[in-house]
């Protein structure tokens, strides 16, 4: 029987945050081993779920030592990644031999000991298995590949739409890549190219025509040339401070021709010449607030994205600087998904629902991306936090905010959580009993994936940039120290 070894270990990891990256990290997302990986993934929209499917229909078996996903943050702790690298290439050495691997990675993950952690465990991983065992990765479209990494897996592949939700059609590629290349049918290797840019493709949106759309279509076309298995186009992540930072275009070969590599080339080439173009220009907080003054509510709610306090990109998820200016601005029929307040939500729940508390709320990670706001509220809801999302972006997955208050601090209902998640989909705020669909301005703490499912119910949509912030787009204010220089845009025009 053809056995097929299956992990998962992702992070997005912001350098620049203070916030470490440990097991706890992973357990407040998502941390399963063994049969508990099937339990949990199965029937949701992710790369897991869906490899376990394809090896179910081919009547291959799967082995599924570990699988970790944690929200983005600073950098993975030597320990964590140890523990997964360790379970990983354990399980390769003494549940094997394994005919083939297939890796559920994010592609921008930096280490307290290392800033290229995907090919650090790669590396480890092959010393396990051998050079000849075939090896496939997904990737987020936000990795930032290294040379290292397309060395040692023989297929990349990286999701094609932001907000993501083709994991599933993504994992299935890869796999029916390995299928392939266990027939004898092709000998698929990994050829990518970077280019002088922190930045690129629009940062990868897919929700408009654009830079990332028509290097896309670039990408397909290749498809058509003898020997391309696949192509993929990622954004980068530029709040990673490493070297290989930024853009990069990846194609998946029939053989090592160095003609895949140019063909990565002359598609980086593409990526260059688009980097001033832009389908979404953000908006300062005072501007939106003033916009946010005169919603109505007709034909849905004007929905404002925290663009520069995203935890789906490393922000502290309690940064009040928006917040305050909703306050000061007396907003009405509002609601706000969410402040990361463990402490205020703690007191919440002591006083309990109903009650009046005064408290400090947000601000307390570093103060400088918004100071705690002193309000006075009533506790409108109290939540376990926990609930399973609706899509479509990862629709089936299961959240858990840990304790959970809504704080109403004049007509802004405000969800306050224990832990730090994107607010993409519409149960960070259905679960604690607000209707979005009912109100005239919601906000939520994201850049981009809340579009898969908000877009479709707001009359209106403004990202909110006030220049501060671990993910604002104001690279100019952080000190970048191990990027390539020059670079795009912090050297380069």
């Amino acid at each position: 029987m053809t056995r097929i070894l299956i992990a998962g270990f992702k992070h997005e990891t912001n350098t620049f945050s203070a916030v470490p990256t440990d097991l706890d990290a992973y357990r407040a997302r998502a941390l399963y081993y063994g049969d508990a990986i099937a339990k949990q993934m199965r029937g949701t929209k992710t790369e897991p779920a869906a490899f376990l499917d394809f090896c179910a229909a081919e009547g291959w078996q799967a082995v599924t030592p570990i699988y970790g996903d944690a929200s983005p943050g600073g950098a993975v702790t030597e320990i964590t990644f140890n523990h997964f690298a360790n379970t990983i290439c354990d399980a390769a050495i003494d549940q094997g031999p394994f005919d083939a691997v297939m890796l559920s990675l994010h592609g921008a993950m930096a280490c307290e000991h290392t800033e290229d952690g995907e090919g650090e465990l790669l590396a480890r991983l092959r010393a396990a298995i051998g050079p000849e065992v075939p090896v496939a990765i997904t990737l987020d479209l936000h990795a930032n590949v290294t040379d290292r990494m397309a060395e040692l897996a023989n297929i990349v592949v990286a999701y094609r739409t932001y907000p993501h939700v083709d994991q599933v059609e993504i994992a299935t590629q890869a796999a029916g890549l390995i299928k392939r290349a266990l027939t004898g049918e092709i000998k698929p290797t990994s050829h990518v190219r970077r280019g002088a840019m922190l930045e690129g493709v629009d940062s990868g949106r897919t929700t408009a025509p654009g830079p990332m759309t028509e290097a896309l279509h670039s990408a397909d076309l290749l498809l058509e040339k003898p020997g391309v298995l696949a192509t993929s186009v990622c954004a980068g992540f530029a709040k990673a401070d490493t070297h290989d930072t930024g853009p990069s275009a990846i194609v998946v070969g029939n053989g090592g021709d160095s003609r895949f590599g140019a063909m990565a080339e002359k598609l980086m080439d593409q990526i260059w010449e688009s980097r001033h173009r832009r389908t979404v220009e953000t908006m300062p907080i005072d501007a939106a607030i003033n916009r946010a003054k005169t919603a109505v509510g007709i034909g849905g709610p004007l929905v404002l994205a925290d663009f520069a306090d995203n935890p789906g990109g490393g922000g502290y998820g309690d940064a009040t600087n928006l917040l305050r200016a909703m306050i000061e601005a007396d907003l009405r029929d509002a609601a706000f998904a969410s402040i990361c307040d463990p402490g205020a939500a703690q007191i919440c729940w002591e006083n309990g629902l109903g009650s009046i508390v005064h408290l400090d709320l947000g601000g307390k990670i570093d103060p400088r991306y918004g100071a705690p706001i002193a309000v006075r509220g009533t506790v409108t809801a109290l939540t376990k936090g926990q609930f399973t999302l609706k899509g479509p972006m990862a629709a089936g997955v299961h959240i858990d905010m840990g304790p959970t208050a809504v704080l109403k601090v004049g007509g802004i209902e405000v969800v306050v959580a224990s832990e730090r998640f994107q607010a993409h989909d519409i149960m960070y705020f259905q679960h604690a009993r607000i209707d979005v669909t009912q109100k005239k301005v919601i906000v939520v703490k994201s850049s981009q994936h809340f579009r898969a499912a908000f877009q479709p119910l707001a009359s209106d949509i403004i990202v909110v940039d006030g220049g501060g912030g671990l993910t604002s787009g104001n690279y100019k204010a952080l000190t970048y120290t191990k990027v390539r220089r020059p670079i795009f845009p912090l050297d380069l025009n």
